[in-house]
């Protein structure tokens, strides 16, 4: 299937600057959620958007997103922002987006976050900010995602969006290892802060997650190529296919910069060990959601990954897990269904996007989970799936319930291709940098004291290749935090020197 691109705009959205409102008129401007519903922009219809890759949500109209953030109830304990990883001041930009003042709206939300087009699309909202509304409970929650993507979409329109401008510029080097969420946001913080970035991605394109692992119907790429190129023009260096431990030895960074940020994120996939495993047809999901996001850029690829006229099985319950089986969908499978051993109510995905699956024509086999993989005859290739009942009991140590398999539950669903979205644990790192000093968890992630401190001297890490697989809000605060960290220790190390 051809990837359709979204069309580019023509022109701006004319924008009405008003005056400063007064206390008295930011109150009567506000708290209208009982006055007023929740709204969303208009959602494609499933029909159609399940025929291409585009993304599925139209935009809010300057009056609707001005109506729907004057739903805030400007709550004196914000739980939206409480449970943000980046603690947004979600309530002052939403009072300045109701008001008008558009310009100083998206001032306020990128000063908490480095890019809030990504996190307005992307983030779980219904999990985070929107589902700790506090008029969530009889009123519904106000349209936090939509209403921060209107407005920097808006900011990039009107020009507002500007490269890293840093006071001054510093004599301090810093090399950053991986251009994933975590990454970049550690590369615009260090730019701003005046530091000279330079980036390593062993990919051959700067993105990481945001531009191999996440659908463009979620994520058009042009988005992050456009924050990219911005960060590029404000002096962060990218160099590609570079991966370090391989091209370039951790030792090297090291000694030619003044600090390192471990960023690589974990791309190792969890796996069911049942039998059947090693038979044809059986892949994990970033293979898949990587060859499908290739193909959308237009690479040649040696192996394709298409499910079209397919039996689709994609196993998980996750983000990624809706990720593949919409994925499949837009590739013209025959029929697409997702096994998960859990309930929809204890699914860890977003219940938006398991809506959105739902819409498009997935089919979900709750409370189910894989026993084995049946070959096609006698031949190498999966054909089908064996499958079991599960029963939630007793709740573990992590407050969950424990699926506990069904007697005699036994049963059979046909399959020419499964996904097993099961998950990611972190790579040996201590091999792939060709160091053993580097410390890790029993995990596997990297261990950081202090912070975001390493074993080794002058090297830092955040993200999931720390914290273990994430959300991308979760890495963006990571990054953001270890470039303050790195900071603080490049000043530090700077008075060191003088003072010797």
């Amino acid at each position: 299937m051809v990837e359709k691109k979204l069309p580019a705009r023509k022109t701006a959205k004319a924008v009405n600057v008003v005056a400063a409102p007064t206390p008295t008129v930011i109150k009567a401007a506000m708290q209208r959620f009982t006055k007023l519903s929740k709204s969303m922009p208009t959602k494609r219809g499933a029909s159609s958007r399940g025929q291409d890759f585009n993304e599925i949500y139209g935009e809010f109209n300057p009056a609707e997103a001005q109506a729907q953030a004057a739903r805030c109830a400007q709550c004196g304990v914000p739980f939206c922002q409480v449970h943000c990883p980046l603690h947004n001041n979600i309530p002052d930009w939403l009072m300045l987006a109701a008001s008008g003042r558009l310009e100083e709206a998206y001032q306020v939300s990128q000063a908490t976050n480095s890019f809030p087009e990504i996190c307005g699309r992307i983030c779980p909202q219904d999990r985070l900010c929107e589902g700790n509304c506090v008029i969530e409970t009889g009123f519904e929650s106000v349209s936090i995602g939509a209403i921060e993507k209107y407005i920097t979409d808006m900011a990039f329109e009107q020009g507002w969006v500007t490269s890293p401008e840093p006071r001054q510029r510093r004599d301090s080097r810093v090399a950053i290892v991986g251009s994933g969420p975590a990454g970049l946001a550690a590369a615009e913080s260090l730019c701003s802060l005046g530091h000279q970035v330079t980036v390593f991605e062993r990919a051959d394109r700067v993105g990481g997650l945001l531009i191999y692992g996440i659908p463009n119907f979620k994520l058009d790429k042009s988005l992050v190529t456009r924050r990219t190129e911005l960060l590029a023009a404000g002096g962060v260096e990218f160099k590609t296919n570079m991966a370090v431990g391989k091209e370039i030895s951790l030792a090297e960074l090291r000694s030619d910069y003044d600090a390192v940020l471990l960023a690589t994120g974990v791309y190792r996939a969890r796996t069911v060990e049942l039998v059947g495993r090693s038979l044809e047809g059986i892949v994990p999901a970033l293979d898949y959601l990587i060859a499908n996001n290739r193909a959308g850029l237009g690479d040649r690829l040696e192996k394709s990954l298409d499910a079209k006229g397919k039996r689709v099985i994609v196993i998980g319950g996750g983000d990624t897990a809706m990720d593949c089986v919409r994925t499949a969908v837009r590739q013209e499978a025959k029929e697409v269904t997702c096994l998960y051993r859990r309930d929809r109510e204890n699914m860890p995905g977003s219940q938006r996007e398991v809506q959105n699956a739902e819409e498009e024509g997935v089919h979900f086999e709750w409370l189910s989970a894989p026993e084995g993989f049946m070959a096609v005859g006698s031949g190498s290739r999966v054909g089908a799936v064996a499958a079991h009942r599960i029963h939630l009991g007793v709740v573990d140590g992590s407050g969950r319930q424990v699926p506990t398999p069904i007697a005699d539950s036994r049963f059979i669903q046909e399959a020419d291709l499964v996904i097993e979205a099961l998950g990611f644990d972190a790579e040996d790192f201590a091999t792939e940098f060709g160091t053993r000093d580097l410390a890790v968890t029993r995990s596997g992630t990297i261990q950081t004291r202090e912070g975001k401190a390493t074993s080794l001297p002058g090297v830092f890490a955040a993200g999931d290749n720390v914290r273990g697989a994430s959300l991308v809000v979760w890495a963006i605060r990571d990054g953001r935090d270890a470039a303050t960290e790195i900071h603080s220790y490049l000043q530090s190390h700077s008075r060191s020197l003088a003072a010797e």
